[in-house]
């Protein structure tokens, strides 16, 4: 199978779906990430806190760690991503392109302003696309006021590890957040895995669509 992860910005797949990715490459699927910004960051204040050029090769290094070398970095605004046609194209350009059975992007319902419009972005650009999963926010992602509803779990406990060791490629944001911040993962992980009703580590996707092959 092809299958198309997207994100707004470098660590946005990996910390939603790193270990299911992982899975996916080892099960031998064609695994693509596309990335909408080139995620350089400056604050209100005129405070650069990730410059873009270091943080394309982050997220190259950590693609490399889960085993993907199909990765593609757009060179949208990190901060104010477009839910227009601009977007929408872009996207849709790589869905016909790629062709994927199974599409991963964000959940609507994320506060941070890019998720969100990327999540509408793809979910318009993949309007013929017949199964498509939503990434479960995990902060530093936007807290959001409606709830995340779990629908569709991966056990991830062999890929856990490949997974961590992806986000802390991520070395501008692994400093700014600390080794807290891969204990935030792996304890989301872990709670998702006693969902499943594993002594493991799984995660969780809502399902927009899903096609059913019998």
């Amino acid at each position: 199978m092809n299958i198309l992860a997207v994100g707004t910005h470098l660590d946005d797949i990996e910390l939603a779906a790193g270990g299911t990715l992982v899975r996916a490459v080892k099960s031998g699927h064609n695994v693509k990430m596309l990335v909408m910004s080139k995620s350089g960051y400056r604050s209100y204040d005129g405070k650069t806190s990730r410059d873009g050029d270091i943080a394309v090769q982050e997220g190259t290094n950590a693609a490399r760690v889960l085993g993907i070398s199909d990765i593609e970095i757009l060179d949208f605004d990190s901060k104010d991503i477009p839910y227009t046609s601009v977007g929408v194209e872009a996207v849709e350009e790589r869905i016909s392109s790629f062709r994927p059975d199974i599409i991963f992007t964000h959940w609507p319902f994320d506060t941070h302003q890019a998720h969100a419009a990327v999540s509408k972005i793809t979910i318009t650009a993949a309007r013929r696309c017949n199964t498509i999963y939503l990434y479960e926010p995990i902060v530093p992602a936007g807290r959001s006021y409606v709830a995340f509803r779990p629908q569709l779990y991966t056990d991830i406990s062999g890929e856990i590890e490949t997974k961590l060791s992806a986000l802390r490629c991520h070395e501008t944001e692994y400093r700014k957040y600390g080794e807290t911040w891969i204990d935030g993962v792996r304890a989301r992980a872990k709670f998702r895995g006693f969902e499943l009703g594993r002594d493991g580590y799984a995660e969780a996707f809502e399902i927009l669509r899903c096609e059913m092959n019998l």
